[in-house]
């Protein structure tokens, strides 16, 4: 089971906690893909307004542009300027899309940290470019397709990963290794750990159990195979355990590495 850190830092004080702790555990740096599909539409706001209907995710958008260039132009109605801190506020994605909208359109222009507005015009007359995740309106897609002109737009971030893998099947080590790991690793990565961590312990012991029964590697396999999904249970929760052949070998040779049993030929020793 693996945990993602944030940073390389992060990455060896986890990995010295674990340690200490008597807990097995690699480290290692990957660069990795982040890749983001957007669908793009772009219209004056009184266009975008007329075509939504009853598209939710677009309509809901419209109306906080809405209500946000309404109060932004109230503040600057006077000085006809805004600093940028303040134009942007709490980091509303709308924020950014009427600034943008704004430079686009020649109304605004920044100078000296400021948003200085050379005129007021309507929301209305404004073109405006709005993104979407495409998960977002994948249940709305073949109707906006249909009452706007649209583009994909895709991001490709290259990002540098840290990971802390824990080489343990022993239960309590892995509960260990999980409550240490909880203050260090992201959320997504610490979730898929700790079924993994559970799932490789009992697995293991289901394993163990059954080579001392069946001491002949081929009818190993053949037996835990026959019983595939294996269901592991506990008094809160049940866990299905898929593998075929291939990674069942690998299994066996990792806990060969670890010194939980021996194979040699056809024969195991537990």
């Amino acid at each position: 089971m693996k945990f993602e850190v944030v940073d390389k830092d992060t990455m060896n004080e986890l990995s010295r906690e674990l340690s200490r702790a008597g807990v097995m555990n690699r480290k290692y740096e990957s660069v990795d893909y982040d890749i983001d599909h957007y669908l793009v539409i772009r219209d004056k706001y009184s266009e975008l307004l007329k075509k939504s209907g009853e598209i939710d995710i677009i309509g809901a958008t419209l109306s906080n542009l809405r209500q946000l260039y309404d109060g932004l132009i109230e503040k600057v109605r006077d000085t006809m300027e805004l600093s940028i801190e303040e134009f942007l506020g709490d980091g509303e994605s709308e924020r950014l899309i009427l600034l943008t909208a704004l430079i686009e359109n020649k109304i605004a222009e920044e100078r000296d940290g400021k948003i200085v507005l050379n005129k007021i015009v309507p929301l209305e007359d404004l073109t405006i470019e709005l993104r979407f995740p495409l998960d977002e309106v994948e249940e709305w897609l073949e109707e906006i397709e249909k009452r706007f002109k649209t583009t994909m737009t895709t991001e490709v971030s290259i990002v540098k990963r840290y990971y802390v893998e824990v080489i343990e099947v022993d239960r309590e080590l892995i509960d260990l290794a999980l409550k240490i790991a909880e203050e260090y690793s992201t959320e997504e990565s610490y979730l898929k750990a700790m079924f993994t961590g559970i799932a490789r312990a009992m697995f293991a012991d289901t394993v163990l159990q059954k080579a001392e029964k069946v001491q002949k590697k081929d009818k190993l396999i053949e037996a835990l195979l026959e019983e595939e999904p294996i269901v592991l249970e506990n008094e809160d929760e049940k866990i299905y355990v898929y593998f075929d052949e291939e990674s069942l070998e690998s299994f066996l040779k990792e806990l060969q590495t670890l010194g939980y049993l021996k194979i040699k030929g056809n024969r195991i020793w537990v």
